[in-house]
């Protein structure tokens, strides 16, 4: 005989209640009620769990049951296949995008400076893990990644959206290398098929002509001193600006006038040498009493374990009234333009500046035989600063390479 809504309701007798096809409630003797389904697959005897009464009524139970019956007809078992579902969901669980990025991230962490993992970190957290973070990474269509980044451009952010695009596919290729996902829906996002064309804003230098007025404006600079100091750094050695900020006083031989910045600390990966000139040696001696019983060269005011922060130096000239004609990455074009009107060799002024040199038999000649000419040349344009604060006219050395 069929089970009724009527009868299920005041059954409490243990033991197996049949409906029908294999269906039946199974009362246990502590009172719990459970649908089963009793079904035949591959000469086996088998149960599947159908849910539980009253939670679970006689006619979702039915329901249940059809639908597991229509699995058998077709030649399929419900309970593997109920079992394949609960894997993958636990899969997805543990691969949804946000997981998924925060893993890349930390397996990328040691090639970037810790700025540079705060960024990246910061632009997903923002633009894309708040409408996709949650969801499995093979549910995500490459429309919706679309959609996401698009919403950046249209706030006026060109730049970041490309930035967070870049940044998602790399997510993804990640995962399929390292079988997270079987394979990278996002290939045929490409930002000029997606992004509008953007023009191309060089970062501002500062012109030859505005030297003079740049240093007699940095030698009155009323704001802290660990950020002038910082700016005569980064002119007097070409370096990246971030490079300075995070300078090591263990990375200086002041002894032997050599700045070695190790490879982590370098856009490139490679261990990079700086001749000190005079002016530069001089610099890190005047900053020796205020910094140089901790770590940093170039400690931030208010908290001394890190370096300046990132905008210190921009945030300064713009103080000075150089806002928008000078940055202090633009000292590295600054340096490169006089360096090679006044004839220096052009190789001389790459290697210094740490530009990649492709041919690798060329980039290991050149740090073998370059750091002579790379310490005149450093010494030359320190001087030449100095010549061009106090009107004096610097010329070439007679040997210079």
């Amino acid at each position: 005989m069929k089970l009724t809504d009527a009868k299920l309701r005041t059954l409490t007798e243990p033991g197996k209640h049949f409906d029908g096809g294999g269906l039946y409630l199974e009362v246990a003797k502590a009172g719990g009620r459970y649908w089963r389904l009793k079904y035949r697959f591959g000469g086996k005897e088998k149960r599947l769990s159908l849910g539980v009464y009253p939670a679970v009524g006689l006619r979702d139970a039915r329901d249940k049951s059809a639908a597991a019956r229509a699995l058998l007809k077709a030649g399929e078992d419900p309970g593997e296949l109920r079992k394949a579902a609960k894997v993958r969901a636990l899969y997805e669980q543990d691969n949804t995008l946000e997981a998924v990025a925060k893993d890349w991230i930390h397996h990328q962490a040691a090639r970037w400076e810790p700025e540079t993992l705060e960024r990246i970190r910061a632009s997903l957290v923002t633009d894309i893990f708040p409408t996709l973070g949650a969801r499995p990474l093979a549910s995500i269509k490459a429309g919706e990644v679309m959609a996401a980044v698009k919403a950046i451009e249209a706030r006026g952010a060109g730049d970041q959206a490309n930035r967070v695009l870049q940044r998602v596919k790399a997510v993804y290729r990640w995962a399929v290398i390292h079988e997270r996902i079987e394979s990278n829906p996002m290939l045929d996002l490409v930002p000029s098929e997606i992004l509008k064309p953007r023009e191309v804003i060089h970062r501002a230098a500062l012109a030859e002509k505005d030297i003079p007025e740049f240093l007699g404006k940095l030698a009155i600079y009323e704001g802290d001193p660990t950020t002038a100091h910082g700016l005569r750094l980064v002119l007097l050695t070409a370096a990246r600006p971030g490079e300075v900020r995070g300078a090591r006083w263990a990375e200086f031989d002041l002894d032997g006038a050599l700045w070695v910045i190790p490879a982590e600390r370098m856009k490139m990966r490679n261990e990079h040498r700086v001749p000190l000139s005079r002016q530069a040696l001089e610099v890190l001696r005047t900053m020796e009493p205020l910094s140089g019983d901790g770590d940093l060269v170039l400690p931030s005011p208010t908290y001394r374990s890190k370096p300046l922060s990132e905008n210190t130096f921009n945030s300064a000239l713009a103080r000075m009234g150089f806002k928008g004609s000078a940055t202090a990455h633009g000292f590295r074009a600054l340096f490169s333009t006089v360096a090679n009107e006044c004839g220096w060799n052009s190789d001389v002024i790459e290697r210094q500046l740490a530009h990649k040199e492709r041919d690798k038999i060329r980039a290991a000649y050149h740090r073998a035989t370059y750091m002579p000419d790379r310490a005149n040349l450093m010494q030359w344009w320190a001087d030449f600063l100095d010549g061009r604060q106090s009107g004096k006219v610097v010329k070439m050395p007679k040997k210079a390479a």
